[in-house]
């Protein structure tokens, strides 16, 4: 009887070890890298992939933030991804066509007719067919989200027609298409990461940049820009990326969670863009920028042609298939 008292008392004791054990593991860390603050849209994608991460599996992960380009610039961060020294990373799909050449078709000025064109081609086949590229190039593509169309914005005259590109000094993110296109308009674009344009621009080494509504009001670029031009010239998604040396260790049900918290983390990314577009033309008026509402687009189709016939061509059938996407 003592005997069998002994076993039931290591047993119990064995049991309260083992639970006690998990109960104390640490969380497994993810970091996540992105160029824009924490309140932004790249950072209200981060905060609901962990709010919903932290609800499908209470405990099991930490998210810890990296705003604001502190790891690095877009590229450098992707790569970190691929090495494995970075968990995760929300970054244009424009850097990314750097490592997945497929992706770039996106990056055509004019391709898409507006918000909801562009999220059915993301969400639907051409999309999935483009995340599953991802893999063959050391990263693990979770879904693509967006910074929205893409504005020019200068300090030396409003731009109302290509022939005021001119001349320009342009920082352009570092993708073959868009240096094209603004070379073809006649600009002189200069590629930089986007943790450098804030001081380029304030010591004038460039007159301006492109970016999206979402990104001029988070990053307050009416700092050191005075003039805005809305002319929608290209749609930016941004890609939530995973490194897969940490993804390929997770259970199924663990890597589903995260599949599912990304999704979270894309609508939330939608919402604060369609938020902003809504009220940020007004902010950046109210804050001084001289705002141009609309290019005349057929000029500027026309005069980038060359642009679509040297990249276009690349890409098969997609430009066909993104156009006739409804």
């Amino acid at each position: 009887m003592k005997t069998l008292f002994r076993i039931a008392k290591l047993l119990t004791l064995s049991a309260a070890f083992v639970l006690g054990g998990a109960h104390a593991a640490e969380p497994v860390k993810i970091g996540i890298g992105y160029p824009t603050p924490l309140v932004g849209p790249h950072g209200a994608g981060a905060k609901a992939f962990e709010e919903e991460l932290n609800r499908l599996v209470p405990g099991r992960f930490k998210v810890q933030h990296y705003p604001s380009g502190s790891l690095g610039g877009e590229r450098e961060m992707v790569e970190s991804v691929q090495l494995g020294t970075l968990e995760m990373a929300i970054t244009g799909t424009a850097v990314i066509g750097n490592f997945v050449p497929e992706i770039m078709v996106v990056d055509l000025p004019f391709l898409f007719r507006d918000a909801a064109h562009a999220r059915a081609t993301l969400d639907g086949p051409v999309g999935q067919e483009l995340l599953a590229k991802f893999s063959q190039r050391g990263l693990v593509g979770l879904g693509f989200g967006e910074i929205g169309f893409r504005h020019l914005t200068d300090n030396k005259r409003p731009i109302k027609t290509p022939d005021d590109l001119k001349g320009l000094k342009i920082r352009t993110m570092e993708n073959q298409v868009h240096i094209a296109a603004f070379r073809t308009l006649g600009a002189l674009p200069t590629p930089m990461s986007w943790t450098e344009v804030m001081t380029s621009l304030q010591q004038g080494t460039i007159d301006g940049q492109e970016n999206p509504i979402s990104i001029l009001v988070s990053t307050k670029l009416w700092q050191v820009q005075k003039y805005v031009t809305l002319s929608r010239h290209v749609f930016t998604p941004i890609s939530f990326t995973m490194s897969p040396a940490f993804f390929n260790k997770l259970t199924p049900a663990e890597q589903d969670a995260v599949r599912k918290a990304a999704v979270a983390g894309i609508k939330a990314n939608r919402k604060y863009v369609d938020e902003v577009e809504t009220s940020g033309v007004e902010e950046l008026r109210k804050n001084g920028m001289q705002v141009t509402a609309s290019v005349d687009a057929a000029d500027f189709e026309k005069r980038l042609a060359p642009v679509y016939k040297q990249y276009g061509d690349k890409f098969g059938d997609l430009v066909t298939r993104i156009k006739a996407v409804k």
